[in-house]
């Protein structure tokens, strides 16, 4: 293992791995403070291995890098994390997608990038994978997938098979947004329709039918970018951009991008953007709350174990960012309103009540 790239949870690009309550910094922090034990635990690994079969053993650790990435959107922020976490370098992505010479993103879609607000960049369950995934409204995948279930047509005709992974049906795997994956769970979900409320039918419809064809979409971009004829069923473009992309509203070219990343000009034209480890807090208080407020009636001790986890891995993510403010000269411009959105934060997650278990 050459390199170890740190990802935030929640606030990046595609499927999105949550942790419980981790932030960024402080496992940046872990990292580096713990640098010299995995450099050491990753060399006697190694050894190990190549004493086992007779080859040649290096006589000191071999070089090992630490990067990181998700949500990073200006050149403090990039040159903070690089020299306070020792880090080797600092990954940008979804920015990127309004650079045209870097990749393929047809008209349509890159306008809706460059429009994009907030509440447009979301964390969905379009994934066939059953993995939350960020993604964008308004796509024309979410126009024809719209276009099927209001014609009861809903579901892909999965062409590649490539996410054909779920069993629950058939030994051979069946992908959750092909329509012959679609039709059986909607006729099995017709059958309960008198014994359960309106509301929760059209949750578990939703449930069903808001899952996407990412082989297909995903790529469809590309090919509309390139005039290349796509074949085969409708199914438009998907697109995978981080929160971070509802900051960035104008098409640049290469390299006014890279002069923004290393502090030369900036491409970024609102001053509302929140600091990066700020957002990610934001979107780890808001996922709790999701998930403790959509939790069903038969809440399990474990459960509940995972959410007081992740309450007070939050608490004491928020301190160790006080106390870096207190103790570093970083963002300075933005340092009052940083420590007063800390606070807020607090507020959020002390107020969160955790339910309790009841053995019946």
């Amino acid at each position: 293992m050459s390199e170890y790239r740190i990802e935030s949870g929640l606030n990046c690009g595609g499927h999105a791995f949550a942790t419980d309550g981790f932030l960024l910094g402080p496992i940046l922090e872990e990292f580096k403070q713990k640098k010299d034990q995995l450099i050491q635990s990753a060399h006697e690994l190694m050894v190990k291995a190549l004493v086992q079969k007779g080859l040649l053993v290096p006589e000191k650790p071999l070089a090992l890098k630490i990067t990181a990435q998700g949500g990073v959107g200006t050149a403090e922020e990039h040159d903070f994390l690089l020299k306070y976490y020792q880090l080797d370098s600092v990954g940008w992505g979804s920015p990127f997608l309004l650079v045209p010479e870097a990749t393929s993103v047809d008209k349509h879609t890159r306008e809706l990038l460059i429009n994009a607000q907030e509440k447009d960049l979301y964390l969905s369950q379009i994934s066939p994978l059953g993995v939350p995934f960020n993604t964008l409204r308004g796509t024309t995948n979410e126009l024809f997938k719209q276009k099927r279930i209001a014609e009861s047509k809903a579901g892909s005709s999965c062409p590649k098979r490539f996410l054909a992974l779920s069993k629950e049906l058939d030994a051979k795997g069946i992908c959750t947004s092909s329509k012959q994956y679609q039709d059986i769970k909607l006729e099995e979900l017709e059958i309960q329709r008198e014994t359960v409320s309106a509301e929760t039918y059209e949750k578990m419809k939703f449930s069903i039918t808001e899952k996407a064809c990412l082989c297909v979409g995903l790529a469809n971009a590309s090919y509309l970018e390139n005039n290349i004829k796509i074949k085969g069923q409708e199914q438009g473009v998907i697109i995978c951009p981080g929160p971070n992309m509802a900051y960035f509203d104008q098409e640049v070219s290469l390299s006014d991008m890279v002069q923004h990343i290393y502090g030369n000009t900036s491409v970024l034209r609102t001053i509302h953007r929140p600091n990066v480890f700020i957002k990610e807090l934001k979107m780890y208080v808001d996922y709790l709350k999701n998930e403790i407020s959509e939790a069903s009636d038969d809440i399990t001790s474990a459960q509940i174990k995972k959410w007081n986890l992740f309450k007070n891995n939050l608490i004491e993510g928020i301190a160790y960012y006080k106390e870096l403010l207190q103790s570093n000269n970083c963002f300075e411009n933005k340092k009052k309103e940083i420590q007063n959105q800390l606070e807020q934060y607090l507020s959020e997650v002390d107020a969160l009540v955790v339910p309790e278990f009841v053995l019946v």
